[in-house]
């Protein structure tokens, strides 16, 4: 796969363990899977022990990314601000924040009125939908420009001379005996000592060439733009009453949604239902978003695991190695699971 966590991996393949002779196979073109699809959120704010600290080192190769890429991947540590609807999330996020500060990452709780200094176009009257009650924030959390991230990972690994095929779809695999020795493509038979999944929502397609059922679901998760305004909101800002989580790009449009579609799907388009959804959502928190005009929307397909948690792993298929089940955590995680993706098949 030709997306952040495939060219995250052929990177540091190439520059951590000097491993050369590596192919990214792409379907598409670079970019048009999930990594040029989403909402370009970075954060590392999770709760599970596992977790919580892969995803803030991940976190630490985002602040030096566009450094070591010698690439501008515009990452903008901007604050995520997380808005309690009842006592109950509030409690959440108490406990949420102190497993964070446990394992060294900065976070603060907000009370009603701390937050309405920090966000007040939120809707804190006493009409509003969901009362607002507090909240949390994570000073270093923030947004990265999804685009400029895969052409970042792909430039920096062409230059160190790994291979980059495009419009190139793997169809099966190639066998010997019961070990997978290559790929069948629309542009021909690839051999190669190991195979690497990283193909997000169609990974259970290609388990299931290899005889393989895994534990993942594909859904549609759904993303909206609306046209340009002037600056308006400086952070990333989210809230648990009804799914909804917004930033604005350096272009200016609010870059928004929601929860993924209720049912499984390969499409990677919108749809109505969703939309009205988000939009709800969208107004019940900040009641102006409703004078601006949604511009477009798309959808990048999740292949969401049982637990939440992703799954890098070799196979029990010999030399098929897999990097799937990232739910909503795909984006944020790219250079840590390319690190330790690539660290596995090294």
């Amino acid at each position: 796969g030709g997306g952040g966590h495939g060219l995250a991996t052929a990177y540091y393949l190439a520059k951590n363990h000097g491993i050369r002779n590596v192919a990214i196979l792409e379907k598409g073109y670079i970019g048009s899977g999930n990594v040029g699809r989403n909402t370009t959120i970075v954060r590392s704010n999770y709760m599970m022990q596992e977790n919580t600290p892969f995803y803030e080192h991940s976190m630490s190769l985002w602040r030096d990314l566009s450094d070591d890429l010698n690439y501008n991947v515009m990452f903008s540590p901007r604050g995520y601000v997380f808005a309690a609807c009842s006592q109950a999330s509030l409690d959440g996020l108490v406990r949420r924040a102190n497993i964070m500060r446990l394992n060294g990452i900065r976070a603060n709780i907000l009370t009603r009125e701390e937050l309405m200094r920090e966000v007040p176009y939120l809707d804190y009257s006493d009409q509003a939908r969901f009362f607002i009650y507090g909240g949390m924030i994570q000073p270093d959390a923030g947004t990265a420009r999804h685009d400029a991230v895969a052409w970042g990972y792909a430039r920096a690994a062409d230059q160190l001379g790994v291979d980059i095929l495009q419009n190139c779809e793997v169809l099966d695999y190639l066998w010997s005996g019961d070990r997978v020795v290559g790929v069948r493509t629309t542009r021909g038979d690839i051999g190669a000592g190991k195979v690497a999944a990283a193909v997000a929502g169609h990974t259970s397609v290609l388990a299931q060439k290899a005889g393989l059922r895994l534990p993942v679901e594909s859904h549609v998760l759904q993303a909206f733009v609306s046209e340009a305004i002037k600056p308006l909101l400086p952070n990333v800002i989210t809230f648990g009453a009804g799914h909804f989580y917004v930033s604005q790009s350096d272009k200016g449009g609010l870059v928004f949604g929601g929860d993924i579609d209720g049912y499984n799907s390969y499409a990677q388009r919108g749809n109505l239902p969703t939309m009205e959804d988000v939009c709800e959502g969208g107004m019940a928190l900040i009641p102006m978003l409703g004078r601006i005009r949604r511009l477009r929307q798309w959808g990048g397909i999740m292949d969401m695991s049982m637990d939440g948690s992703p799954i890098i792993d070799r196979t029990p298929v010999e030399n098929l190695y897999i990097n799937a089940g990232w739910c909503y955590g795909g984006f944020k995680a790219t250079p840590g699971s390319g690190l330790v993706f690539a660290h596995l098949l090294a």
